[in-house]
């Protein structure tokens, strides 16, 4: 069965809700794991310490070839594509291989400049529009898997 796994600690309750709207359409394990600072209203979730990377280990131990995984962690994202799976912000970008690189090297550049004590920019305002790509590109990624599967 498929499972899209939510990495919880960062995600928009907007972005829950339209994951369990189509839950049953679509006939996915809907699995959330979040540290034990956030409160999660979920039937299936994993609560993880408040290790730096507690939640994003447990979202890779869960993790298996065709599962979808919600995190907006770029880093995250990349070993999720690595192990077979597809990764999908928040936002609604639909993570890539051939993008990472450019992330990655963005993520390095910002950290960089905060630990150099400069600020920059985080995730933009929740809006209307976000949800709409993020319900717009799940959709992508669920008939894709779909078509996948799909032996005609």
């Amino acid at each position: 069965m498929l499972t899209v796994i939510v990495d919880a600690d960062a995600c928009p309750r907007t972005c829950l809700a339209i994951l369990r709207q189509y839950k049953g359409q679509w006939n996915y394990r809907l699995l959330t794991i979040a540290s034990i600072d956030h409160q999660i209203d979920s039937e299936d979730h994993i609560t993880v310490g408040r290790g730096a990377d507690s939640a994003d280990s447990a979202v890779l131990n869960n993790t298996q070839l065709g599962d979808i995984v919600v995190t907006q962690d770029w880093g995250l994202a990349a070993l999720v594509l690595a192990k077979g799976a597809y990764a999908l912000s928040p936002a609604g970008r639909i993570y890539e291989e051939r993008t990472m690189d450019f992330l990655l090297e963005e993520r390095y550049l910002k950290a960089r400049q905060r630990r150099g004590g400069k600020r920059t920019k985080g995730p933009p305002a929740r809006t209307k529009e976000l949800d709409e790509k993020f319900e717009r590109n799940l959709l992508v990624l669920l008939r894709r898997l779909s078509a996948a599967q799909d032996p005609e």
